[in-house]
């Protein structure tokens, strides 16, 4: 082809040094970002600004020297740059892998600049396919990062597509600017534009995969601290959460046993693995973390049966205190949601998953301990409530009424006896019937013989006439018309608390007044007593503990669901207040 035409001119030159040094710039960025990513699309990037700048020298030293060799090379090199190009958006936006067939788009700029620079010598016939050539794909990658920010809604990818279709046609006037004389320096202006504006878009899709995949750590993190208090368990929220990310259409946990493994939860399109197995790149992804201890993500191209094309499986580790225990696999449209992240923060993030969800079995440990022994501990208050009714019964029925018998025996011996009998058969009687008293005594504090008769209201106004003392301490007794729905078991407790409210305060030196409320909520029954007295000592705690009155009260109303609280007043004076659940949740 005859180059004639091209002539080398001081602008042109200047032109052309601006462009190949934004170039080496831009390869120097995206060499950077490939030493700090570790990701392949930056390496081909980098190899597509290298070869770029391999095209300016070559046409740089065609100006200069006019040699048709270096006119072949920057052909070449432009069409290389281009395939280049293709091949970095495909690989960013569907972890594209080389095919043979991709080896005729490298041929095609080798054969065809041979026969336009040496076989023909019309300028638009020779340039035209190359210049098409150069269009399409580029328009190509364009297309490609259009199609990803149509997947996952990305800004940075929109604004690199944009730039590559303005580029793609800027391409196409190359003849006729060349022809009319204005490329010198118009078209190298506006190819450094191209050039920065194509950088400008690569490090904004850095910026934006940084944040997509700090946020994406942030709420799985954030899952991950949701504790117990919700219904869902650790792994379901966080493959919940997982769902939530760019492009994911389904997760999965994925736990490692001895010689395999296999998935204990799934969401959305990996819902079903569980039960009906998952695909064989999940599998193979979720093996290879374990062996690897690393992250992995594969290209999977097979269709799933409901149509879902899946671009990509991604799988991070879940690790323990020493070895990988599992794996949280993704599936989805676009590449993987951590893109460029480091390793680093991934392994971190695994190792927070494996320490919560160590975290709930210990939990799930507990609160199945905790269970446990609350019912080891309803069914010893039980027995113990059963042993009290029987030892109650024994000397009720048994004891006081032989004592009383025997009482009618000494009375009718002392009717038949002589005057010198009398002073000791009545001091025997004396003491029979302080022994009735004193077995009736523990017969009521054994069993509230007045709550079964008269019911808890009553029995508790009765309780209070009892510790009343008209001279030196007032009882004063608040309570609705009517019972608060309670189980026997409950009203029970509710006595009780009474009766050691009570204690307390006459044992503790109440000095005028206790006042005893009981009051409902829609849900709970409210029992309060309040004294004037000095108040509880600082080893409250330790007596809580030491298994006496107040600590039996506390484990009685546990049991039932309660809760026992005790106070000092800043006035001085002790409250203790007891706290049930309504049997029916409603205030009779």
């Amino acid at each position: 082809m005859n180059s004639s035409p091209i002539l080398p001119s001081d602008t042109e030159l200047a032109a052309a040094y601006l462009q190949l040094a934004v170039t080496l710039g831009l390869v120097v960025l995206c060499g950077i970002l490939n030493r700090r990513y570790r990701r392949q699309y930056f390496s081909l990037w980098a190899l597509a600004w290298a070869v770029y700048s391999l095209r300016l020298v070559a046409i740089i030293t065609f100006l200069i020297t006019g040699v048709q060799a270096a006119l072949f090379w920057h052909q070449v090199a432009t069409g290389w740059t281009a395939v280049a190009f293709l091949g970095a958006a495909f690989v960013f936006a569907q972890r594209a892998a080389w095919r043979p067939i991709y080896g005729v788009l490298v041929l095609f700029p080798v054969v065809w600049s041979f026969i336009g620079i040496y076989l023909l010598d019309d300028f638009v016939l020779a340039a035209g396919p190359m210049i098409l050539f150069l269009s399409v794909t580029t328009a190509a990658a364009g297309w490609a990062f259009f199609r990803y920010h149509r997947l996952v809604n990305s800004p940075a990818a929109r604004f690199l597509a944009v730039t590559l279709f303005l580029w793609a046609l800027h391409h196409l006037d190359y003849p006729l600017l060349r022809a009319q004389g204005a490329w010198n320096p118009w078209g190298y202006y506006l190819d450094i534009a191209f050039s920065i504006g194509v950088g400008l878009g690569i490090v904004f899709l850095v910026l934006e995969d940084l944040d997509q995949g700090l946020t994406n750590l942030t709420a799985l993190s954030g899952e991950l601290q949701g504790g117990l208090g919700r219904k869902e368990s650790t792994a379901e929220a966080m493959l919940r959460r997982a769902l939530s990310m760019r492009g994911v259409h389904g997760s999965a946990l994925w736990i490692a046993t001895e010689g395999h493994g296999h998935f204990v939860q799934g969401a959305g399109v990996a819902a079903l693995w569980p039960f009906e197995g998952p695909p064989e790149p999940a599998r193979r992804a979720a093996e290879q973390v374990r062996h690897e201890r690393v992250p992995a993500v594969t290209r999977w191209n097979e269709r799933h049966e409901k149509g879902f094309e899946h671009a990509y499986t991604a799988a991070l580790p879940v690790l323990g205190e020493e070895d990988v225990i599992g794996a949280i696999v993704v599936v989805g449209e676009a590449r993987d949601p951590f893109t460029v992240l480091d390793n680093r923060f991934l392994l971190a993030f695994g190792h927070q998953v494996g320490v919560a969800l160590a975290n709930e079995e210990l939990s799930r440990d507990l609160i199945k301990r905790t269970e446990e022994l609350e019912r080891l501990q309803a069914r010893m208050i039980h027995q113990h409530e059963e042993e009290r009714a029987r030892i109650w019964r024994e000397l009720h029925d048994e004891t006081a009424q032989v004592l009383a018998a025997l009482n009618l025996q000494l009375g009718v011996i002392a009717e038949r006896s002589d005057k010198a009998s009398a002073p000791a058969l009545d001091r025997a009687r004396t003491l029979l019937g302080e022994g009735i008293s004193s077995i009736r005594s523990v017969t009521r504090n054994l069993r509230p013989v007045a709550l079964d008769d008269l019911g808890l209201i009553p029995a508790m106004r009765a309780l209070a006439r009892d510790f009343h003392q008209p001279a030196t301490l007032d009882v004063d007794f608040e309570a609705p018309l009517l019972a608060p729905s309670l189980s026997s078991e409950a009203e029970a407790a509710v006595y009780r608390a009474m009766q050691e409210g009570l204690s307390n305060a006459v044992r503790h030196g109440a000095r005028s007044r206790v006042s005893v409320t009981l009051s409902c909520t829609e849900s709970h029954a409210i029992l309060t007593v309040e004294d004037d007295g000095p108040g509880f000592s600082e080893d409250i705690t330790v007596r809580l503990r030491s298994g006496g009155g107040l600590a039996g009260l506390r484990e009685r109303v546990a049991v039932l669901g309660g809760e026992l609280k005790i106070e000092n007043r800043n006035e001085n004076g002790a409250v203790v207040s007891v706290q049930l659940p309504l049997q029916d949740g409603n205030e009779e």
